[in-house]
């Protein structure tokens, strides 16, 4: 057996052994204490309080309806006399209690020690379970289910503040159940660091008694097998039956039935199972009862061909059984030991030392060796009709079947046999008992579960789905319901300072719904002395085989409780622990039986498992939102003031992780508007951070007015440049990206557009057709020296662009022809709002779980009415001057903007007069009435003015810095010929 290390001592506790008597005494007197006293203790004592126990109280209860012969007293009295033997003399006394906490046998290695003790404690039946004695060694040993060692003023009540103890709880090797406790009491100043060594050694032993027992059993079954053996053998010769010989059947094959006849074995019922082999061939399976000539029952399991009838008085089908039950409601067994005589490598059976036979004789047993319950030895790999057995796999072997199982070859020894060897004659696959081989498929069965457990947690980087996992992964293999309580900052993928202070219920699974637990998405408070609490506190799972017992878990909330113990009856609860760093609390709950230590430890693994899985998604969950918060807040807020498109947005992260696509709304010169849409290659920090770099550059580009064409020159230069720049200097971070910009002028209703590897743009004609414009695709930025394209196209009044990323029309599971077409069938709805278009395409073509990210950009063409524009072509004289400036007036009154007609009077006439003295015909001057009020001004040359200051001297210089302070904003455009000088005002004075 596996046992957890005792409990450390905690710093400062008294030398001489009396324990923390001055922390006992503040909690007594309802202080709190939180040092000074070990967790077990101090759990123990909150327990007993709430209890209501009195630490003065000097009766303990008497049980007269004990086993005084059973099992663990049998095993134990041997090993009692031996103990007593090497303690006579001193002031030790040994005793073994049952599961229940009553003492059965008692042992004095000084016999005058028992006429200081009560007359109700010098004999079998008292009881010293924690509920009613309080701390002490017994009952603790009990509640934590390990090592324990209470001292002194430990012990809860008055009457034991002498006496220190150790005590260690007795599991039968097979089931892993807890069969009694071996206690060593003495008075406080005896305490040896030698005892937990001796009663970890006595316990070994008992064990192996108990072990020896089962044995016992076995043996007994297969004698009475053999005897009756000859009736059925009438017509089984040489084989599994007549004609058929045992070497046919492959090791696969046999690995085969002897799963399945563990199974048979475990219904303990009169059956018969047709088996069909790899092969093609069918095997009948029988299952027959067997009874000792001690009155122990087990189950022969023999094998018939499916082409041979039994023969006649030999073998009975009454009935054909397809499918065999789960067994949840079977006791556990230990996931550790293999339900065979055969010991596992390291278990104390098989250790070399000194044993006991059933009979009392001691002896050296070798490694290996096995200890009978007659006495007699044998090794552990022999076997045969004198109850050896053989090793045993996951399934059982050949000649030792799961829990105990045996098989015969005729009287041979079959121990010799491997696992390839045939089945032996008679057709006898197992023979066992049928709780041990029920102890065995619940073994194999948990095996099972940690493998499946493997596959199905985890699967994704979510938080609440993996918790999820859990939870349907252990219903209802091993609980009945589970509940799943995590801090609200893991959930939001941080690490939580107090998890006890915003713990909430975060997943509740179960065979049914209904239940009064605590709903999902309630905050969930824990008592001081619940189980959950503890668990939190010790790092470890903690179990309550009898929750109406569990005094710690009914008074944290006695109503609630209540109305939950008529629906579940054994909990397990399990901290949620990863890297050091506490994730939650996992319960998990059984309705009928109770769990087991054995339970316990698979729902620490699955536990585990699970909490390894929940931390990488809480890290991914905060790195994502790191970037998806960096992404975003480098996106574009709120849309600018113009009057060329009506634009709506969308931005989709990806599910798996974020990329860097993003989307640009820019103002341009001339009522124009720059529409930007782009993609950096990659995910995550990196990628977020390069795409706030180009979407800043792309607008710097974009306001200066250059064609898009020229943008994305400068763009793929800067890429070039970010990939130089990489600090490995290996390539390990090269950048690459695609990007597509537009830009429409309303006054001439076209838009000129350019791509650099990005997707083409659709566009929406105001009859609802829908056409991807040739645009030549262009090289991805970042590759240098090739050039970009640039295609004008017309764009009537309500047409809509849409721009996007690769996102929405590229996935692993679709075609993208077929996408495309059904974006062209999401958008031929011209009559839709920007907005309405953008849901509509995330709802109809978006993948519904995108592996990137998806930027949708929707723009709605407006024309500049003609009306709202006015334009003149003059000479370059001078002359002409005062008369352009005076139809410009008359125009602006035409408009009501006579409280701008000032500032436009001066910017017109500075900027005309630079035209005729500094440029070159033909001079033109236009006037744009939109959100503002745009004064350009455009001439044949390409020399472009420059703000100066101009000294007190000087007699010119001073035209272009009226003309900034006049106007929100002005500057130069450059044209194909010549350029275009141009001043906006701002229509708050009109």
């Amino acid at each position: 057996m596996v046992r957890s290390g005792e409990e450390p001592k905690p710093a400062g506790r008294a030398t001489d052994g009396t324990g923390p008597a001055r922390p006992r005494e503040r909690f007594l007197q309802g202080e709190s204490v939180e040092t000074g006293v070990r967790t077990s203790i101090l759990n123990s004592w909150q327990r007993c309080r709430s209890l209501g126990l009195s630490p003065d109280e000097a009766d303990l209860p008497y049980r007269e309806d004990f086993d005084p012969g059973g099992r663990i007293v049998r095993a134990a009295v041997p090993v009692l006399d031996r103990l007593q033997s090497t303690f006579s003399g001193s002031k030790v006394n040994i005793s073994v209690a049952d599961a229940n906490g009553t003492v059965l046998l008692r042992r004095f290695g000084d016999p005058a020690m028992a006429r200081d003790l009560p007359a109700i404690q010098r004999v079998p039946g008292f009881v010293f379970a924690e509920q009613v004695a309080g701390t002490n060694g017994i009952g603790l040993a009990l509640a934590e289910r390990q090592l324990i060692r209470v001292h002194g003023a430990e012990h809860f009540a008055e009457r034991a503040q002498q006496s220190a103890c150790v005590a260690l709880p007795v599991r039968d090797p097979l089931s892993g159940r807890i069969e009694g406790v071996l206690c060593f009491g003495y008075p406080r100043g005896f305490d040896r660091p030698a005892l937990a060594a001796a009663i970890r050694r006595a316990a070994e032993v008992i064990e192996r008694r108990l072990l020896g027992q089962s044995s016992a059993h076995e043996r007994a079954l297969l004698r009475a097998y053999l005897a009756t053996g000859a009736e059925a053998a009438a017509g089984l010769r040489g084989g599994l039956a007549t004609g058929v010989s045992a070497h046919e059947f492959h090791p696969r094959d046999q690995a085969i039935l002897k799963e399945k006849a563990a199974e048979l074995i475990s219904r303990a019922q009169r059956a018969a199972v047709d088996v069909t082999l790899p092969d093609g061939r069918r095997v009948t399976l029988v299952s027959r009862p067997v009874t000792s000539a001690s009155g122990v029952q087990g189950v022969a399991i023999e094998a018939v061909p499916h082409d041979e009838s039994p023969v006649s008085g030999s073998l009975l089908l009454p009935h054909q059984v397809d499918e065999l039950p789960g067994l949840a409601a079977v006791p556990a067994a230990p996931l550790a030991a293999r339900p065979s005589i055969t010991l596992p490598s390291g278990h104390p059976a098989a250790v070399p030392g000194p044993v006991l036979a059933a009979d009392g004789d001691r002896g050296p047993a070798g490694p290996g060796e096995a200890v009978t319950a007659d006495g007699g030895r044998g090794s552990a790999a022999s076997g045969g009709a004198d109850g050896g057995r053989g090793p045993a796999g996951a399934g059982g072997a050949l000649a030792a079947g799961p829990g105990g199982t045996a098989a015969v070859d005729g009287g041979r020894d079959a121990g010799d046999e491997r696992a390839e060897a045939p089945f032996p004659a008679r057709g006898l696959v197992m023979l066992g008992e049928p709780h041990v081989g029920a102890y065995a498929l619940a073994a194999r069965r948990r095996l099972e579960l940690l493998s499946e457990a493997s596959a199905r947690i985890g699967t994704t980087l979510d938080v609440r789905r993996t918790a999820e996992e859990l939870a349907e992964t252990a219903v209802p293999r091993l609980a009945d319901f589970v509940t799943i309580d995590l801090p609200d900052a893991v959930l939001r993928g941080e690490e939580s300072a107090d998890p006890l202070a915003d713990l909430r219920r975060t997943v509740l699974h179960g065979v049914r719904e209904g239940l009064p637990f605590t709903p999902a998405g309630k905050r969930i408070d824990f008592g001081p002395t619940s189980p959950q609490l503890r668990c939190l506190n010790t790092g470890e799972a903690v179990l309550e085989p009898d929750l109406k017992a569990a005094a710690g878990w009914l008074v944290q909330d006695p109503e609630h409780t209540a109305r939950l113990l008529a629906h579940v009856h054994s909990l397990i609860a399990v901290p949620l622990l990863a890297r050091g760093v506490l994730l939650g609390i996992a319960s998990f709950y059984r309705a009928g039986s109770s769990f087991g230590d054995d339970d316990c430890s698979l729902a620490q693994e699955l536990a585990t498992r699970a909490a390894l899985s929940i931390d990488n998604a809480r890290r991914y969950t905060h790195e994502r939102t790191m970037v998806l918060a960096l992404q975003r807040r480098l996106l574009p807020h709120g849309l600018p003031d113009q009057d060329a498109v009506e634009v709506a947005h969308r931005y989709l992260p990806a599910e798996s992780d974020v990329g860097g696509d993003w989307y640009d709304v820019i103002p341009l010169s001339g009522a124009r508007v720059g529409l930007l849409v782009g993609d950096v290659v990659g995910h995550g920090m990196l990628s977020a951070a390069t795409m706030g770099r180009l979407r800043t550059a792309a607008r710097s580009f974009a306001e200066l007015d250059f064609p898009p064409d020229e943008v994305l020159v400068h763009l793929d230069n800067l890429v070039g440049r970010l990939d130089r720049e990489d600090p490995d200097g290996k390539g390990a971070g090269v950048i690459g990206a695609t990007c597509l910009y537009a830009v429409y002028d309303p006054a001439a209703q076209r838009c000129l557009m350019a791509r650099a590897g990005h997707p083409p743009p659709a566009l929406v004609h105001p009859d609802g057709t829908v056409t991807y414009p040739d645009l030549p695709a262009g090289p991805p930025l970042g590759l240098g020296g090739l050039p970009f394209d640039a295609v004008e196209v017309d764009l009537p009044e309500g047409s809509q662009l849409v721009l996007y990323t690769d996102g929405l029309i590229e996935d692993r599971d679709r075609d993208v022809d077929m996408v495309l077409e059904q974006l062209r069938t999401a958008l031929a709805h011209p009559e839709r709002a920007p907005e309405d278009t953008c849901q509509a395409v995330l709802d109809t073509v978006a993948p519904a779980h995108p592996h990137d990210d998806i930027a949708l950009l929707v723009a709605r063409v407006h024309a500049l009415d003609a009306d709202r524009i006015a334009a003149w072509e003059l000479p370059a004289d001078p002359a002409v001057v005062g008369e352009v400036r005076a139809d410009a007036m008359r125009r602006l009154t035409e408009w009501g903007l006579e409280e701008t007609a000032f500032a436009a009077e001066l910017i017109l006439s500075e900027l005309i007069t630079n035209a005729i003295r500094h440029g070159a015909a033909p001079i033109r001057v236009r006037l744009l009435y939109g959100h503002a009020l745009i004064c350009e001004v455009s001439d044949a040359s390409n020399t472009a003015p420059h703000l100066r200051r101009a000294a007190s001297t000087d007699e010119g210089g001073r035209g272009l810095f009226l003309v900034a302070q006049l106007s929100r904003s002005w500057g130069t455009r450059y044209l194909p010929e010549g350029k275009v000088i141009w001043a906006e005002c701002g229509l708050d004075a009109a």
